[in-house]
């Protein structure tokens, strides 16, 4: 700032000669010294305030400067809830944070992480940036699971307290926004706990790359620490007039006259230096004159020693920020102009990469192309877009060395395996069970979660933890909920998929039908020789055998006149008579129709013939397949309308769906153990002690079967 004044002073296109003064103050991050030294330098009647560098210093000033008309341009100050609405003689020369986080909530997602950890200090510049992110991530279908804050002034033991903390978390991927720490505290004793290896993902806003700008070569030794760190760092263009400014800063560093490297924010502090002076210059040049008034307001207010009625409105503030709103130049930064919220009109970020000591550009982000490893200022006019297919970043070399993505989520280690319930069941043992020999956890559903293991293409610790006594089937409803609970982290078993358990935990998969099903004894008639009687009732019989002989006497009384084989004597023709009308049974009858009454007689006949016969098929073949299998119980209306005792298997959810969703009274409902159990109580029926039928899930019901 001091360069820029000197600049501005030594320049005679600008202020005519009106020369501009600069009183520093330092406020050493402190809101009561900040808001203590403002009083002092507003007494002094300045028409502008520069800074502070600090978010929760800016709450004060801004304060302060709106309510003395002063307008406040911050160079450092980039807490998102700094509004115009708020204060509307606030302006910043510097990205919101509102920004950065879309850019860092793009770089989340452009990995395709889901979760992250937020590491971030516990102030109004830490809680708001990291408030935005996490809105940022929600809309990008993630979210920030873990926010872990750190004091102001944190010590060691607060950092190392909050990084063994977060290794009992899963997700690996950390996002840091903290203040500038020359030390590099947080990721030194992040690369001692083991915490800097491949498995994890550091992200850090650009305090990071202001941190290590500022770095002086000797003190590069620090990146060590930093091996595959993601970060951001504000976008600025090359430019001749940045080129040149470095330049002269190093020759300052040469004579002394500077101490450490130029960063974003001190480009940004030249430059906000100018944006002010070209306000000034323009205000003057208008005909304004800067002049102060007395508030009466302070006037009135007893203050003792404070002498607040030292401090004068700014008159012409209203204009002066009217033509601060206006600047459009060319400074160190870029373009220099406001949008309408009153912040820099963005040039987007940087995405750095530290490898080997060394920090890389692996790429840009701008709001308008997103990512591109191209800078924004040269795509303007161009075919790329802001489309997912357009998005591209060079190589990233990751914590423990390497360049594929990492998975960001680590389920558990071997110090925290997974915890995994399973039900220790007493019956129906080929799904789950213990071995007691070995004390092995094996069967069906165990067999199934192994093999799945399989499939995942990285480690997962993990030990069975019995839920149940052995002796009787354990409450699945009860495992459920330790699950939601976190006393389990899962469960594997013979858990069927119900409503009220998918409104607290998520299944995976089934890989059983399942489904209740309904399990009744059948009837088990004698076998009869007489068998084949059953089809039809006596009146049928009797019906049928009177047809026999009311045909055979009808074709004998229309063919004996004119057809030979129905004459006779008298017992021949009995005999021919009866014989024709069963013979057509079997159709084997050697006597023919020759009249035509006769033959239509014979049509009706055939036809009923060909009825009986069919329905005789039918009849006789239901009762002896069928109908062996018929039983009392046709489904689960049947046993509702009925007072009959129902069977169920303990612990089931059978026992809660009969009782709530169907009404069934609970002194119906007889809870069964085993297989062995099932067996008997059918057997003995409702009428000796057992039960009329058996309501269960389908895989129990096939295994007893």
């Amino acid at each position: 700032m001091e360069a820029a004044v000197a600049d501005i002073n030594a320049n005679p296109t600008i202020l005519n000669g009106t020369r501009l003064n600069l009183f520093m103050e330092d406020a050493n991050c402190s809101v009561f010294l900040g808001s203590t030294e403002a009083f002092q330098v507003i007494e002094k009647e300045v028409v502008a305030i520069i800074g502070p560098q600090s978010s929760s210093i800016a709450h004060i000033i801004s304060a302060i400067a709106n309510g003395l008309q002063v307008p406040q341009v911050s160079y450092a100050a980039t807490d998102p809830t700094l509004s115009a609405l708020q204060f509307p003689f606030f302006l910043r020369t510097v990205q919101s944070d509102s920004n950065q986080m879309i850019a860092m909530a793009d770089l989340i997602d452009f990995y395709g992480w889901k979760e992250v950890i937020a590491i971030y200090v516990d102030d109004d510049y830490g809680r708001n940036g990291i408030s935005v992110l996490n809105n940022e991530l929600d809309r990008r279908m993630a979210k920030a699971f873990y926010k872990l804050p750190l004091p102001a002034h944190f010590a060691q033991s607060d950092i190392i307290s909050l990084l063994n903390n977060s290794k009992l978390l899963g997700p690996r991927v950390f996002v840091v926004h903290v203040n500038p720490d020359p030390q590099l505290r947080i990721f030194a004793f992040a690369e001692k706990l083991q915490m800097m290896t491949s498995d994890y993902v550091w992200l850090a806003t650009d305090w990071l790359s202001a941190t290590i700008d500022s770095f002086s070569p000797m003190n590069r030794t620090a990146l060590h620490s930093l091996q595959g760190v993601v970060g951001l760092r504000q976008h600025i263009p090359e430019s001749n007039q940045k080129k040149d400014f470095m330049s002269r800063w190093r020759k300052m560093q040469q004579k002394g006259l500077a101490t450490s490297q130029l960063n974003s924010y001190g480009l940004c502090a030249y430059d906000t230096v100018w944006t002010v002076a070209h306000s000034i210059d323009k205000f003057i040049n208008d005909g304004n004159n800067l002049t102060f008034s007395s508030s009466d307001k302070l006037n009135d207010i007893k203050t003792g020693e404070m002498h607040l009625e030292k401090l004068k409105v700014f008159d012409g503030g209203d204009i002066l920020l009217k033509e601060l709103l206006q600047t459009n130049f060319s400074g160190l930064t870029g373009q220099v102009h406001f949008s309408s919220d009153r912040n820099i009109v963005t040039s987007g970020y940087d995405v750095i990469n530290i490898d080997n000591m060394a920090v890389h550009t692996v790429g840009y982000w701008s709001g308008t192309f997103g990512f591109s490893v191209s800078p924004p200022e040269t795509l303007q006019g161009t075919q790329h877009g802001n489309s997912e297919i357009d998005q591209e970043l060079h190589s990233v070399t990751w914590p423990g060395g390497k360049i594929e993505r990492p998975r960001g989520w680590v389920i558990a280690d071997d110090e925290r395996p997974l915890r995994i319930g399973v039900p220790y069941r007493a019956s129906f043992v080929d799904f789950v069970t213990e071995l007691h020999d070995s004390h092995q956890i094996v069967g069906y559903c165990i067999d199934v979660f192994t093999e799945a293991l399989k499939l995942v293409p990285y480690y997962v610790p993990y030990k069975f933890e019995l839920f149940g006594n052995g002796r009787s089937n354990p409450n699945y409803g009860q495992l459920v909920k330790m699950v939601a609970d976190n006393v389990f982290d899962a469960a594997v078993g013979d858990i069927a998929i119900v409503k009220n358990r998918t409104e607290i935990v998520d299944f995976s998969q089934p890989y059983i039908t399942t489904g209740l099903v309904i399990v009744a004894p059948i009837r088990n008639p004698k076998s009869s020789a007489w068998v084949f009687l059953k089809p039809f009732t006596v009146d049928m019989w009797c019906m049928t055998a009177a047809a026999f002989v009311i045909i055979g006497i009808v074709i004998w009384i229309l063919e004996h006149r004119v057809n030979d084989d129905f004459r006779g004597p008298p017992r021949r023709q009995i005999v021919t008579m009866f014989m024709f009308s069963f013979s057509t049974l079997f159709k084997t009858n050697q006597e023919e129709t020759v009249s035509t009454l006769g033959r239509v007689v014979m049509v009706v006949w055939l036809f009923l013939l060909m009825v009986i016969t069919s329905s005789y098929t039918a009849n006789l073949t239901s009762i002896l397949t069928v109908q062996q299998l018929l039983s009392p119980i046709t489904g689960i209306d049947s046993l509702i309308a009925n007072t009959w005792p129902i069977g169920y298997q303990v612990g089931s959810f059978a026992y809660g769906y009969l009782s709530e969703n169907l009404n069934i009274h609970q002194s119906r409902l007889v809870e069964l153990h085993s297989p062995e159990e099932y067996e008997s109580a059918l057997r003995l029926g409702p009428d000796n002690g057992g039960v009329a039928a058996i309501v269960d899930e389908l895989p129990y019901v096939e295994l007893f079967l």
